[in-house]
């Protein structure tokens, strides 16, 4: 089942920013993640505005391959040099709908 890293993202010392941005896609893409989106234009249209400077959107085959690519012996200085550079929340979600009215997704 496809899951979506979303990781939201607010730069406090870019100095880590251009070899993430380099070498990071390919990264995921070793554990099948896809980028659907890694942008900066934020545009809030309801609630409180994010102080986020982007949000990145990566689509993984499984929850297993977000778990490989976290954990990926490759990443960790790029991840340890972000967390050190900015304030990160990253989440996971499914393709499931909790509601189960939207015919296709499956139930959640």
């Amino acid at each position: 089942m496809p899951v979506y890293l979303i990781a939201e993202v607010t730069v406090t010392d870019d100095a880590w920013v251009p070899g993430y941005a380099a070498r990071v896609h390919d990264i995921a893409a070793k554990h099948g993640g896809r980028y659907l989106s890694r942008s900066g234009n934020i545009e809030t249209i309801e609630g409180t505005p994010l102080n986020s400077t982007l949000i990145a959107l990566i689509e993984f085959p499984s929850r297993e391959a977000v778990s490989a690519f976290a954990n990926d012996p490759e990443y960790a200085p790029f991840a340890e040099g972000r967390q050190k550079g900015s304030v990160s929340n990253f989440h996971v979600i499914d393709d499931t709908d909790l509601a189960g009215g939207i015919p296709y997704l499956p139930k959640g």
